[in-house]
């Protein structure tokens, strides 16, 4: 458990610079370079999400159970992973709607994601692993609408075809990952269905 709460923070560390140390962060940037502080930010991220999975799959073996969620939790857990992967798909659409609205969506689907996997997970791995991203992603995405607001930010919209490409992305990635690649990369199908 230990590996796995020190890859945490150091991941979510790293990932919140611009939340706690925004200053020292352009700083560090300006001094090492643009790109000599991405290949060390990616390197420092890598290696915090290196010791994270580790350490999850370590505590997966012997798990604290906190509580065991109802199994009906499952339902509403996959509208908001289909709405997340919605919203990160929008952050990677210039010109949608839906990236207007939200500013960044990448992290509000991330707010999602947490939120899901903590309805319907009740190991304590599972709480610290979702409950910090959450956490994580709700600093973040305030931090980043007040950069937004500061900055007078506006995000354009080219027409309605962005957002469907949108959705339909979303759909089809969670769809994906739902039915296929959840089992094979975590090990869990979401849609186990016990009768």
């Amino acid at each position: 458990m230990l590996i796995f709460i020190a890859g945490l923070l150091f991941f979510l560390g790293v990932h919140s610079l611009r939340i706690f140390a925004e200053p020292w962060r352009e700083r560090q940037r300006a001094r090492l370079g643009a790109g000599a502080f991405k290949g060390l930010y990616s390197l420092l991220s890598l290696a915090g999400f290196g010791l994270m999975l580790w350490g999850y799959g370590q505590a997966r073996l012997d798990p604290v159970v906190l509580w065991s969620p109802p199994p009906w939790l499952r339902h509403p857990a996959a509208l908001l992973i289909l709405l997340a992967f919605i919203l990160v798909a929008a952050s990677h659409a210039t010109g949608s709607r839906i990236k207007a609205a939200v500013g960044h969506p990448m992290l509000a689907g991330v707010k999602l994601w947490a939120l899901a996997h903590l309805l319907v997970n009740g190991t304590l791995n599972d709480v610290l692993l979702f409950g910090s991203f959450g956490v994580w992603a709700v600093l973040a995405f305030r931090c980043a609408r007040q950069r937004d607001r500061a900055a007078g930010t506006r995000y354009a919209v080219t027409g309605w075809g962005r957002d469907v490409a949108v959705v339909l992305g979303g759909v089809a990635a969670w769809a994906v990952f739902a039915f296929y690649l959840h089992l094979r990369l975590i090990g869990v199908q979401p849609f186990a269905f016990h009768g």
